[in-house]
């Protein structure tokens, strides 16, 4: 028996020995290389987040959002899924966000209840980060403001901020310099040689990177579909000069983005030209005017704007209207104009309404919807399909070429796409020379490891997407979430039925459904089969109220889906009377 003790007791010390040594093999591998992974922002579009980690040190590049689709009802926001963040936020040095669209910054107030690092961006994305920390009460976040030109030390990284073009003001590219070489993320950019403020992408300061040498370069494959180059955003300002020309006595009401900072800009000074008076119409509208005036983003003179309320108090060729609501969102302003349910606005004959923005991909039923509703009031309306009214913020095919050619990288991943766009992208790599065996397709939950001459796939991780339901954050195996699928799809069959307490006798039986086809004969038959189970047992012997509604739950459940070839949630209420 001793001897038996002391060869398990020396089995257990080689298996130790060798887990140390895979530990600090590990822990070698792990300093030799850096690990980049994608908690979001990769074969989709939007809920970007993705993680760069050397030895202890991890930084994080934006933390964004995606709207719910419609398998998901009744949920709000779709976030990244923050696990491996929570399980390392002592590693954490730092989050960095290129520019301030939702899709980039939209899950902040929902990770820093998990993580709490300093948060690093230009002067109009921490602003509205800082109206969004506000709202959800998170008042101790450490924001530092970044400029263009500027590099900052996190850990064993060296960050330096590269101005880029985009539909948004203080969009930035970033020059990531690691212990194995510079990594190169481009953030969401198009080529604009006339933009609006005048500040071009620093092209040439990207070119100095890229004969310095890039590691690995990561970019935007959004337009990777569009041939040819983006129109720049001085094209929208001559569309809508001639639309105000053309409408001198109608009221206008224009819809657009809230974060394009540009583009108000564009429509505000037109409204001075013209002398209309400018009231805007929607709270996400009215928020960010407030935070880019208060930084000098938005320049507005005085007396140009009013409430909403007083517009009613000026002719219609006095005014303009600015909306929310370019994607028929329900709750918007422009949507419940078009509906006829916002009483500060009644659309009629003498509106003109302005679309200024493409649509969505997912989301054209619920725009066409909102044209309709207006063609139907009387109004006219102009759309990017009649009117080049609104230009992408995103590279098409033309400009991306260029940044390859520019950054000319050594290995290369695709970002800040669906997987059409990422292959697609990795295919115009390769046509303008790059490597097929060095180009990477990365998803969700994966971890790519580089050093200085290789890049290969690492671990899988825990990621996905959170739910935000109200105030509630659930995961993607939310039973919250299937329960809400199954309703919506097979409905609900609710059992009422009371019990004697002291003969334990069936004294009343109620059977309701909602969201499915239940005739009165089904109903009736459902209750006879609900009786006739229940008759054959002694009810005395059922312990208690949740044992008796799994029998009635069992006893239906087979009729409801012979008869309506649905499975619907059946809920039993046991009343002890």
């Amino acid at each position: 028996m001793k001897q038996k003790n002391k060869v398990k007791e020396n089995n257990k010390k080689q298996i130790e020995q060798k887990k140390e040594k895979v530990a600090v093999s590990v822990g070698r591998t792990n300093k030799k290389s850096l690990k980049v992974r994608f908690l979001g922002g990769v074969g989709e579009i939007g809920k970007n987040m993705t993680a760069l980690e050397y030895g202890k040190d991890i930084i994080v590049i934006d933390a964004g959002i995606t709207f719910p689709g419609d398998n998901m009802p009744g949920v709000d926001l779709v976030i990244p899924d923050v696990t491996y963040l929570e399980q390392n936020k002592s590693r954490i040095r730092g989050l960095i966000i290129t520019h301030g669209h939702e899709d980039h910054i939209g899950s902040i107030p929902y990770v820093m209840r998990d993580f709490n690092a300093p948060i690093f961006g230009t002067k109009l994305t921490l602003t509205l980060i800082e109206n969004k920390l506000k709202e959800h009460k998170l008042n101790e976040v450490s924001l530092n403001c970044v400029k263009p030109g500027s590099v900052i030390k996190l850990g064993c990284f060296s960050i330096e901020f590269i101005n880029v073009n985009h539909s948004i003001a203080g969009a930035v590219g970033l020059s990531i310099t690691t212990p194995v070489g510079v990594v190169f993320h481009s953030g969401d950019f198009k080529i604009d040689f006339t933009p609006v403020n005048g500040e071009t992408m620093d092209l040439s300061r990207i070119s100095e990177i890229g004969k310095k040498g890039v590691l690995l370069m990561m970019a935007d494959s959004t337009n990777i579909e569009i041939d040819g180059t983006t129109m720049s955003e001085s094209v929208v300002k001559d569309t809508l000069d001639h639309v105000f020309a053309d409408n001198l006595k109608k009221r206008l009401i224009i819809a657009t983005f809230a974060s394009n900072v540009h583009r108000l800009q564009q429509i505000l000074d037109l409204a001075v030209k013209y002398k209309r008076k400018v009231a805007f119409s929607g709270r996400s509208m009215i928020n960010i005017a407030e935070a880019a005036s208060k930084i000098g983003e938005l320049k507005i003179p005085d007396g140009l704007i009013i409430d909403i309320e007083k517009t009613k108090s000026f002719k219609d060729n006095q005014i303009l209207i600015v909306s929310t609501g370019t994607q028929g969102e329900p709750m918007s302003a422009l949507t419940r104009m078009a509906s006829g349910e916002f009483n500060k606005v009644e659309i009629g004959k003498n509106d003109t309404v302005v679309i200024s923005a493409s649509v969505i991909p997912g989301n054209e039923k619920m725009i066409y919807g909102v044209i309709n509703n207006l063609y139907r009031l009387g109004a006219d309306v102009i759309y990017e399909s009649l009117e080049p009214i609104h230009v992408s913020g995103h590279a098409c095919r033309g400009e991306l070429k260029v940044l390859h050619s520019l950054v000319k990288p050594k290995f290369f991943i695709p970002v800040h796409g669906e997987y059409r766009h990422l292959k697609k992208h990795a295919n115009l790599a390769q046509s303008v020379g790059m490597k097929e065996s060095n180009i990477v397709i990365a998803e969700i939950g994966d971890t790519v490891e580089l050093t200085d001459k290789t890049i290969k796939f690492g671990e899988k991780f825990k990621a996905g997407s959170r739910f935000v339901d109200g105030v509630g954050i659930d995961g993607e195996d939310s039973f919250v979430l299937r329960d809400r699928i199954h309703l919506s799809e097979d409905g609900l069959v609710v059992v009422v039925v009371g019990v004697d307490e002291f003969s334990a006798q069936l004294t009343s039986l109620e059977i309701i459904g909602k969201g499915l086809v239940f005739s009165d004969s089904m109903i009736s038959e459902a209750k006879a089969n609900v009786t006739n189970t229940l008759s054959r047992i002694d009810l005395r012997t059922v312990r208690d109220e949740s044992e008796l509604a799994g029998i009635i739950r069992r006893s239906i459940k087979n009729y409801i889906y012979k008869a309506t070839k649905k499975n619907p949630m059946i809920l039993p209420v046991v009343m002890v009377v």
